[in-house]
């Protein structure tokens, strides 16, 4: 049963693809990331209105979707890999799994609806 439940809950079933996933999924995440403070350094009085028009854009609230997508993705890894190590019992390892991927669609599902919403 432990080996059905990490090949179910594994998200891409090989680790070179989880660790090539994990990489991508860093560069975005810092590119973003990087965009953000160098935004912040050049617009260093900004205004309500500044950081609302830049979030207005759709390139930039396609580029946080992009963002949002990559965390999910990349925490998943991350703790699917520490839960399978250092969950033992399945019955747990499996209700922890199910809260982690509740949590994160929660998230990601709230991340678009704040993004798009206005």
């Amino acid at each position: 049963m432990v080996n059905k439940l990490t090949s179910i809950t594994s998200l891409t079933r090989n680790g070179v693809r989880d660790w090539l996933v994990q990489r991508v999924t860093s560069l975005i995440l810092a590119v973003y990331i990087l965009f953000l403070l160098g935004y912040l350094v050049f617009h260093p009085s900004i205004e309500f209105f500044a950081w609302q028009s830049l979030f207005q854009s759709t390139a930039f609230r396609v580029f946080s979707v992009l963002f949002l997508l990559s965390l999910m993705w990349h925490a998943w890894i991350g703790m699917w890999t520490i839960v399978t190590d250092y969950i033992k019992p399945a019955d747990i390892r499996l209700a922890v799994i199910l809260i982690i991927i509740i949590a994160l669609f929660a998230y990601v599902i709230w991340g678009i609806d704040i993004l798009w919403s206005a």
